[in-house]
């Protein structure tokens, strides 16, 4: 009976003992389950929150976060064009600059306007931060903007002494109008690169669903980008055509400052990040370390060439980069010496990681794409110069009377644009994935080549319709191309905007995904150096041709529309962009993109990735 109470009583405590470790092991569970939920609900792509702490996912990024930073890029979008496309206007009629001067002039200050984002962005990425830098070229922005203001409403800086036309104005007036509008060339430089990244870094690359989100971001940013860009070149242009252009300029002037506090407004939900000193810098060390081993042998296997542990990585938030054979030269920069021992002891000037030396070939690799992109940004260029000019003297009518400004054509762009990142994003990215497993729907060079198509059918059609528009000149002398309808001009609006959607948006996304990760507002920036180098090529080329068949006969580029042989540029231009399609291509299809091994924990319950664009995973 004893030894029966004694089973009993042991097999009572076996079963409360085993009770009480099934029990702990739950509590274990649940316990590392809801650290694991806390951690979800965390971003960990070395963003901080406005306190300096890791953001919550749910709380700020993505969307919410987004819709702020669009609304500062309409107003500044609005703010541009709505200078830029009417300038070449303002140059001959207020400031009477003949056609040649005032598109080159156009040209310059496009130029410089596009090329400055590249020391705004390396100061964005190395020393200020892109939140700070934003607001910073937003005040600069806005000096530029009342400056122009005040230099069409101060009596001691109008461009005549009365309300009427002046043969010539007033040299004060042109010093502080160039003052103006390159001060906001100065705020455009910081505001272009470090806004659009900041709006892209509120998306978590190694989240799923925040990755696809990120992806339709380039596309809707340019919705905002072009709706401010309509009502800049219709209200905007109106009020300068009816009222006067200071009116317009106090209306930029309000609408951007109001934007400005919307944009501070949007503090709490935005993620930040640090800057991490100049990008340039390891570029430098990899091309020191792999000159100073160059007489080194190569390395039998890849494996041996030098890596950061992933404790030391914190640079890069554990984002390693692949080893490519391309440009075997740099990866000497990676070979260790001495056998290894104290690798992690050299000089970064002696020894570079594989993660740095293939970012050193990313920025490489992308010179011949950034040079063959530039004869579609001379393509673009036309549209603010050439196209605008000849709306002028053509017949703007439309019902009971009413004339559309010249400035306004430029909708038709805006219009082709916003039809072609909509179709694209909702019809077209979708169906794409599903046939090629691409996440992307097609690789960011094929988007790019295909807008390209577009920008040579913009020059055959633009240079058979200035051929039409001469022989109006021709049949009738008097009135000129004044009975022919701008109308005709409607279809190189609307086909560059539609190549704009592609290429211009393709280009966006390219140099914001591909540059190293400490570069990513100087990636923006290059993509606005294409715009910003076609310019002056644009004008290099128009004082290239005006000397070349001013020798031979006529000149292509007289005076006037009406001197010009337009049509003649125009099929010129076709042919560039037509040979360079091909050399685009040729190097686009050996192109390696970006290969980003990410160091993660597997989740067998995370969707796999189909990025097709060179993302894998090292667990």
């Amino acid at each position: 009976m004893q030894q029966h109470n004694s089973s009993v009583n042991n097999s009572s405590s076996s079963t409360c003992h085993l009770c009480y470790s099934s029990h702990m092991e739950k509590n274990a569970i649940d316990a590392k389950r809801g650290e694991v939920d806390h951690e979800m609900k965390l971003v960990h792509d070395s963003s901080l929150d406005y306190k300096g702490r890791v953001p919550l996912r749910d709380s700020t990024g993505s969307w919410k976060a987004s819709f702020f930073i669009i609304a500062i890029e309409f107003s500044e979008r609005l703010s541009y064009f709505g200078i830029a496309t009417s300038l070449v206007l303002y140059l001959t009629k207020i400031i009477h600059q003949d056609l040649k001067t005032a598109v080159r002039n156009v040209n310059y200050w496009t130029g410089v306007t596009t090329l400055m984002p590249l020391f705004g962005g390396f100061l964005a990425d190395a020393f200020l931060g892109r939140y700070t830098t934003v607001i910073a070229s937003c005040i600069v922005y806005l000096l530029g903007l009342i400056l122009l203001s005040l230099s069409w409403f101060l009596p001691g800086l109008k461009p005549c002494d009365d309300r009427n036309t002046c043969a010539e104005p007033r040299r004060i007036h042109e010093v502080v109008f160039f003052l103006a509008i390159y001060l906001i060339s100065v705020g455009t430089g910081g505001h272009k690169p470090s806004l659009e990244s900041f709006g892209a870094d509120q998306f978590d690359d190694d989240h799923v669903v925040e990755r696809r989100q990120k992806m339709s971001f380039f596309n809707w940013w340019n919705c905002g980008l072009c709706s401010g860009l309509i009502l800049g070149v219709t209200l905007i242009v109106y009020v300068q055509d009816h009222v006067n252009w200071g009116a317009a300029d106090v209306i930029l002037t309000l609408v951007m400052a109001f934007s400005l506090i919307i944009f501070l407004l949007g503090r709490k939900s935005y993620r930040y990040r640090a800057p991490m000193g100049s990008p340039l810098t390891p570029m430098l060390q990899v091309l020191v370390a792999a000159i100073s081993k160059r007489k080194l042998p190569y390395p039998s296997n890849p494996n041996e060439l030098y890596e950061l542990s992933k404790s030391n990585n914190n640079n890069n938030n554990g984002r390693f980069l692949g080893h490519t054979k391309k440009l075997k030269f740099l990866d000497k920069a990676a070979i260790i010496e001495n056998g290894g021992n104290i690798a992690e002891k050299q000089s970064p000037w002696k020894l570079a990681s594989v993660t740095k030396v293939e970012e050193m070939k990313l920025i490489i690799n992308m010179i011949p794409i950034w040079v063959f992109t530039l004869p579609f940004g001379i393509c673009a260029a036309q549209t603010s110069t050439f196209f605008i000019k000849q709306g002028v003297i053509m017949d703007r009518t439309v019902a009971k009377g009413f004339q559309i400004p010249p400035a306004s054509m430029f909708t038709l762009a805006a219009i082709g644009m916003i039809i072609s990142v909509a179709f694209y994003d909702k019809i077209l990215v979708p169906l794409l994935r599903r046939l090629t497993g691409n996440e992307r729907g097609i690789n960011i060079l094929q988007r790019i080549g295909f807008g390209m198509v577009f920008s040579i059918v913009t020059m055959v059609i633009a240079a058979v319709v200035e051929n039409k528009r001469l022989h109006y000149v021709e049949m009738n002398p008097l009135k000129g191309s004044l009975t022919m309808s701008a109308f005709w001009l409607a279809p190189q609006f609307l086909i560059i905007g539609i190549g704009d959607g592609f290429t211009l948006v393709g280009l966006q996304e390219y140099f914001y995904d591909q540059v190293p990760d400490s570069m990513r507002s100087l990636g923006i920036a290059l993509y606005l150096s294409v715009i910003g180098a076609a310019n002056f090529l644009s004008s290099w080329l128009i004082t290239m041709v005006d000397h070349v068949t001013g020798k031979t006969g006529k000149s292509w580029i007289g005076k006037d529309l009406n001197t010009s042989r337009l049509d003649k540029f125009y099929g010129l231009l076709a042919v560039i962009t037509t040979l360079n399609l091909f050399l685009f291509v040729f190097f686009a299809c050996r192109y390696s993109y970006k290969n980003v091994q990410k160091v993660v924990v597997a989740d067998c319950g995370e969707e796999k990735s189909d990025n097709g664009d060179g993302v894998g995973t090292m667990v």
